[in-house]
Protein backbone atom coordinates (compact mmCIF):
# COMPACT_ATOMS: atom_id res chain seq x y z
CA UNK A 1 0.00 0.00 0.00
CA UNK A 2 2.54 2.25 0.88
CA UNK A 3 4.00 2.27 -2.45
CA UNK A 4 1.33 3.78 -3.78
CA UNK A 5 -0.43 6.21 -1.66
CA UNK A 6 1.85 9.28 -2.70
CA UNK A 7 1.47 8.65 -6.26
CA UNK A 8 0.35 11.62 -8.25
CA UNK A 9 0.06 10.11 -11.84
CA UNK A 10 -0.47 6.78 -13.56
CA UNK A 11 2.32 5.08 -15.89
CA UNK A 12 0.98 2.72 -18.67
CA UNK A 13 2.96 -0.16 -19.42
CA UNK A 14 2.96 -3.24 -21.70
CA UNK A 15 0.70 -5.06 -18.63
CA UNK A 16 -1.84 -2.23 -18.74
CA UNK A 17 -2.32 -2.67 -22.59
CA UNK A 18 -2.66 -6.25 -22.16
CA UNK A 19 -5.27 -5.94 -19.32
CA UNK A 20 -6.54 -3.15 -21.60
CA UNK A 21 -7.19 -5.96 -24.43
CA UNK A 22 -8.06 -8.70 -21.72
CA UNK A 23 -11.23 -6.32 -20.33
CA UNK A 24 -12.41 -4.03 -23.24
CA UNK A 25 -16.28 -5.23 -23.52
CA UNK A 26 -16.42 -6.77 -20.24
CA UNK A 27 -19.00 -5.86 -18.03
CA UNK A 28 -17.82 -4.00 -14.32
CA UNK A 29 -20.57 -3.15 -11.35
CA UNK A 30 -18.81 -0.02 -9.53
CA UNK A 31 -19.99 0.89 -6.15
CA UNK A 32 -18.69 4.19 -5.23
CA UNK A 33 -19.41 5.36 -0.96
CA UNK A 34 -17.99 5.80 2.41
CA UNK A 35 -15.91 9.10 3.45
CA UNK A 36 -14.11 7.97 -0.34
CA UNK A 37 -17.53 10.25 -1.15
CA UNK A 38 -17.07 13.25 0.98
CA UNK A 39 -13.95 15.26 -0.83
CA UNK A 40 -14.94 16.71 -3.69
CA UNK A 41 -11.19 16.40 -5.29
CA UNK A 42 -11.02 12.75 -4.53
CA UNK A 43 -14.72 12.25 -5.76
CA UNK A 44 -13.70 14.03 -8.93
CA UNK A 45 -10.59 12.09 -8.96
CA UNK A 46 -12.87 9.04 -8.85
CA UNK A 47 -14.96 9.66 -11.61
CA UNK A 48 -12.15 10.58 -13.85
CA UNK A 49 -10.69 7.02 -13.32
CA UNK A 50 -14.18 5.48 -13.73
CA UNK A 51 -13.99 7.46 -17.14
CA UNK A 52 -11.24 6.30 -18.38
CA UNK A 53 -12.28 2.66 -17.96
CA UNK A 54 -15.64 3.81 -19.65
CA UNK A 55 -13.90 5.05 -22.71
CA UNK A 56 -11.22 2.07 -23.21
CA UNK A 57 -14.69 -0.27 -23.77
CA UNK A 58 -15.62 -1.24 -20.50
CA UNK A 59 -19.28 -1.54 -19.86
CA UNK A 60 -19.74 -0.13 -16.24
CA UNK A 61 -23.15 0.45 -14.07
CA UNK A 62 -21.95 2.78 -11.11
CA UNK A 63 -24.08 2.53 -7.80
CA UNK A 64 -24.01 4.88 -5.16
CA UNK A 65 -24.19 5.09 -1.44
CA UNK A 66 -24.03 8.08 0.41
CA UNK A 67 -24.47 7.72 4.01
CA UNK A 68 -21.59 10.55 4.88
CA UNK A 69 -24.03 13.56 3.51
CA UNK A 70 -27.70 11.47 4.84
CA UNK A 71 -26.05 11.66 8.63
CA UNK A 72 -25.51 15.31 7.81
CA UNK A 73 -28.79 16.30 6.80
CA UNK A 74 -30.23 14.30 10.08
CA UNK A 75 -28.00 15.98 11.96
CA UNK A 76 -29.78 19.36 10.46
CA UNK A 77 -33.12 17.94 11.31
CA UNK A 78 -32.38 16.67 14.48
CA UNK A 79 -32.60 13.63 13.44
CA UNK A 80 -30.54 10.45 15.56
CA UNK A 81 -28.82 7.93 12.90
CA UNK A 82 -29.31 4.31 14.17
CA UNK A 83 -27.71 1.38 12.52
CA UNK A 84 -28.56 -2.36 13.34
CA UNK A 85 -26.11 -4.81 12.18
CA UNK A 86 -24.05 -2.61 10.24
CA UNK A 87 -27.12 -1.38 8.36
CA UNK A 88 -29.06 1.67 8.44
CA UNK A 89 -32.44 1.93 10.49
CA UNK A 90 -35.17 4.01 8.40
CA UNK A 91 -37.63 5.53 9.49
CA UNK A 92 -40.42 7.21 7.91
CA UNK A 93 -38.47 10.70 8.44
CA UNK A 94 -35.11 9.23 7.55
CA UNK A 95 -36.60 7.71 4.32
CA UNK A 96 -37.93 11.01 3.19
CA UNK A 97 -33.71 12.57 3.90
CA UNK A 98 -32.79 9.18 2.27
CA UNK A 99 -34.36 10.08 -0.80
CA UNK A 100 -33.86 13.30 -0.98
CA UNK A 101 -29.74 12.67 -0.88
CA UNK A 102 -29.42 9.61 -2.76
CA UNK A 103 -31.86 10.24 -5.62
CA UNK A 104 -31.75 13.81 -6.12
CA UNK A 105 -28.23 15.54 -4.43
CA UNK A 106 -25.45 12.99 -4.97
CA UNK A 107 -26.51 10.81 -7.60
CA UNK A 108 -26.87 14.30 -10.00
CA UNK A 109 -23.63 15.68 -8.76
CA UNK A 110 -22.06 11.98 -9.95
CA UNK A 111 -23.90 12.23 -13.39
CA UNK A 112 -22.74 15.75 -13.77
CA UNK A 113 -18.89 15.38 -12.98
CA UNK A 114 -18.95 12.42 -15.74
CA UNK A 115 -20.75 14.68 -18.47
CA UNK A 116 -18.00 17.02 -17.62
CA UNK A 117 -15.27 14.30 -18.44
CA UNK A 118 -17.28 13.59 -22.01
CA UNK A 119 -19.27 10.66 -20.36
CA UNK A 120 -23.24 10.27 -21.38
CA UNK A 121 -24.26 9.19 -17.70
CA UNK A 122 -27.68 8.79 -16.97
CA UNK A 123 -29.06 9.02 -13.12
CA UNK A 124 -31.28 6.36 -11.96
CA UNK A 125 -32.68 5.22 -8.94
CA UNK A 126 -34.49 1.62 -8.24
CA UNK A 127 -37.74 3.23 -9.09
CA UNK A 128 -37.48 4.03 -12.66
CA UNK A 129 -38.59 1.74 -15.19
CA UNK A 130 -39.40 -0.67 -12.22
CA UNK A 131 -35.25 -1.12 -11.99
CA UNK A 132 -35.56 -2.16 -8.37
CA UNK A 133 -38.25 -3.88 -6.33
CA UNK A 134 -37.72 -4.46 -2.80
CA UNK A 135 -39.19 -6.10 0.46
CA UNK A 136 -38.50 -4.96 4.08
CA UNK A 137 -35.34 -6.46 5.72
CA UNK A 138 -36.52 -6.40 8.86
CA UNK A 139 -39.91 -7.16 10.80
CA UNK A 140 -40.47 -3.63 12.09
CA UNK A 141 -43.03 -2.34 9.96
CA UNK A 142 -41.48 1.56 10.73
CA UNK A 143 -38.28 0.45 9.44
CA UNK A 144 -37.84 0.68 5.62
CA UNK A 145 -34.86 -0.48 5.35
CA UNK A 146 -34.94 -2.82 2.47
CA UNK A 147 -33.63 -5.47 0.96
CA UNK A 148 -33.79 -6.79 -3.33
CA UNK A 149 -36.33 -8.40 -4.11
CA UNK A 150 -36.04 -8.75 -8.01
CA UNK A 151 -33.83 -6.21 -11.03
CA UNK A 152 -35.27 -5.13 -13.72
CA UNK A 153 -31.84 -5.26 -15.78
CA UNK A 154 -33.74 -4.40 -19.29
CA UNK A 155 -32.97 -0.32 -18.61
CA UNK A 156 -29.28 -0.91 -17.56
CA UNK A 157 -28.71 -3.31 -20.91
CA UNK A 158 -30.04 -0.54 -23.00
CA UNK A 159 -28.42 2.10 -22.05
CA UNK A 160 -25.09 0.54 -22.04
CA UNK A 161 -25.83 -0.74 -25.55
CA UNK A 162 -26.76 2.79 -26.78
CA UNK A 163 -23.25 3.69 -25.02
CA UNK A 164 -24.74 5.22 -21.84
CA UNK A 165 -23.33 4.88 -18.47
CA UNK A 166 -26.37 4.35 -15.97
CA UNK A 167 -25.90 5.80 -12.45
CA UNK A 168 -27.82 4.19 -9.80
CA UNK A 169 -28.94 5.32 -6.48
CA UNK A 170 -29.96 2.58 -4.09
CA UNK A 171 -33.70 3.56 -3.66
CA UNK A 172 -36.02 0.98 -4.24
CA UNK A 173 -39.68 0.79 -4.26
CA UNK A 174 -42.49 -2.56 -3.59
CA UNK A 175 -45.01 -3.57 -5.58
CA UNK A 176 -47.44 -1.06 -3.46
CA UNK A 177 -45.12 1.82 -4.13
CA UNK A 178 -43.52 1.59 -0.43
CA UNK A 179 -39.97 2.90 -0.78
CA UNK A 180 -37.48 1.75 0.80
CA UNK A 181 -33.62 2.26 1.07
CA UNK A 182 -31.62 -0.37 0.25
CA UNK A 183 -27.93 -0.78 1.42
CA UNK A 184 -25.17 0.37 -1.45
CA UNK A 185 -23.10 -2.82 -1.67
CA UNK A 186 -26.12 -4.99 -1.66
CA UNK A 187 -27.41 -2.89 -4.37
CA UNK A 188 -24.23 -3.39 -6.44
CA UNK A 189 -23.62 -7.18 -5.64
CA UNK A 190 -27.67 -7.59 -6.78
CA UNK A 191 -26.99 -6.21 -9.98
CA UNK A 192 -23.75 -7.51 -10.41
CA UNK A 193 -25.10 -10.73 -10.48
CA UNK A 194 -28.56 -10.31 -12.37
CA UNK A 195 -25.98 -8.58 -15.41
CA UNK A 196 -23.65 -11.38 -14.75
CA UNK A 197 -20.80 -9.00 -14.52
CA UNK A 198 -17.29 -9.84 -14.52
CA UNK A 199 -15.97 -7.93 -11.87
CA UNK A 200 -17.77 -6.22 -8.90
CA UNK A 201 -15.83 -2.96 -7.37
CA UNK A 202 -16.35 -1.62 -3.92
CA UNK A 203 -14.49 1.87 -4.16
CA UNK A 204 -14.70 2.28 0.01
CA UNK A 205 -12.71 4.48 2.46
CA UNK A 206 -10.82 1.51 3.18
CA UNK A 207 -7.50 -0.14 1.40
CA UNK A 208 -9.30 -3.44 1.41
CA UNK A 209 -9.27 -6.30 3.50
CA UNK A 210 -6.90 -6.37 6.69
CA UNK A 211 -5.41 -8.64 9.53
CA UNK A 212 -4.99 -5.66 11.56
CA UNK A 213 -7.43 -3.03 10.60
CA UNK A 214 -5.10 -0.19 12.21
CA UNK A 215 -2.16 -1.49 9.97
CA UNK A 216 -2.10 -1.10 6.36
CA UNK A 217 0.59 -2.98 5.50
CA UNK A 218 -1.49 -5.87 6.71
CA UNK A 219 -3.67 -5.66 3.47
CA UNK A 220 -4.61 -9.29 2.22
CA UNK A 221 -4.06 -8.67 -1.54
CA UNK A 222 -6.02 -11.70 -2.65
CA UNK A 223 -8.41 -14.41 -0.91
CA UNK A 224 -10.99 -16.97 -1.42
CA UNK A 225 -13.86 -18.14 0.21
CA UNK A 226 -12.67 -20.31 2.81
CA UNK A 227 -10.44 -17.57 3.19
CA UNK A 228 -13.20 -15.53 4.05
CA UNK A 229 -15.12 -17.85 6.37
CA UNK A 230 -11.51 -18.24 8.49
CA UNK A 231 -11.24 -14.60 8.66
CA UNK A 232 -15.17 -14.32 9.93
CA UNK A 233 -14.85 -17.52 12.31
CA UNK A 234 -11.95 -15.53 13.97
CA UNK A 235 -12.95 -11.81 14.57
CA UNK A 236 -10.99 -10.23 11.53
CA UNK A 237 -14.15 -9.70 9.81
CA UNK A 238 -16.14 -7.52 12.16
CA UNK A 239 -18.83 -4.80 12.78
CA UNK A 240 -19.66 -2.69 9.33
CA UNK A 241 -17.19 -5.07 7.37
CA UNK A 242 -19.52 -7.94 7.73
CA UNK A 243 -22.55 -6.81 5.34
CA UNK A 244 -20.30 -5.60 3.11
CA UNK A 245 -17.98 -8.72 2.89
CA UNK A 246 -21.36 -11.21 2.73
CA UNK A 247 -23.07 -9.33 -0.16
CA UNK A 248 -19.24 -9.67 -2.06
CA UNK A 249 -19.61 -13.64 -1.18
CA UNK A 250 -23.14 -13.76 -2.55
CA UNK A 251 -21.60 -12.16 -5.86
CA UNK A 252 -19.43 -14.71 -5.93
CA UNK A 253 -21.04 -17.71 -5.43
CA UNK A 254 -23.41 -16.38 -7.92
CA UNK A 255 -21.19 -16.47 -10.03
CA UNK A 256 -19.29 -13.02 -10.55
CA UNK A 257 -15.92 -13.68 -10.94
CA UNK A 258 -13.75 -11.13 -9.38
CA UNK A 259 -14.85 -8.89 -6.30
CA UNK A 260 -12.40 -5.92 -5.69
CA UNK A 261 -12.27 -3.95 -2.78
CA UNK A 262 -10.10 -0.49 -2.87
CA UNK A 263 -9.45 2.82 -1.03
CA UNK A 264 -10.56 5.65 -3.14
CA UNK A 265 -9.21 8.02 -1.78
CA UNK A 266 -5.80 7.11 -2.83
CA UNK A 267 -5.18 8.78 -6.10
CA UNK A 268 -5.42 5.95 -9.26
CA UNK A 269 -6.07 3.41 -6.92
CA UNK A 270 -8.95 2.12 -9.51
CA UNK A 271 -6.37 2.20 -12.09
CA UNK A 272 -3.78 0.37 -10.40
CA UNK A 273 -5.94 -2.44 -9.14
CA UNK A 274 -7.56 -3.11 -12.45
CA UNK A 275 -4.59 -2.12 -15.47
CA UNK A 276 -2.30 -4.21 -13.28
CA UNK A 277 -1.21 -7.31 -12.08
CA UNK A 278 0.67 -5.93 -8.81
CA UNK A 279 -3.04 -4.33 -7.93
CA UNK A 280 -3.27 -2.18 -4.22
CA UNK A 281 -6.48 -3.44 -2.80
CA UNK A 282 -8.07 -6.77 -2.23
CA UNK A 283 -9.09 -9.36 -4.75
CA UNK A 284 -12.02 -11.87 -3.48
CA UNK A 285 -12.43 -14.92 -5.61
CA UNK A 286 -14.70 -18.02 -5.13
Amino acid sequence: MSNYSNLDRFYFSSDTFSLINKYTGSTFIIKYGGSAMKDKSVQLNVIQDISLLYLLGIRIVLVHGGGYLINNWLSKLNIEPKFNQGLRVTDAQTMEVVEMVLSGNINKQIVSLFNQNNIAAVGLSGKDANLITAFPLFSDSNNFTGKVDSINNKILCTLLDNQFCPVVGSVATDSAGQTYNINADTLASSIAVSMKADKLILITDTPGLLYNVHDKSTLIKELNLNKINHLKSNGIITDGMIPKIDCCVDALINDVPQVHIIDGRVRYSLLYEILTYSRIGSMLVA
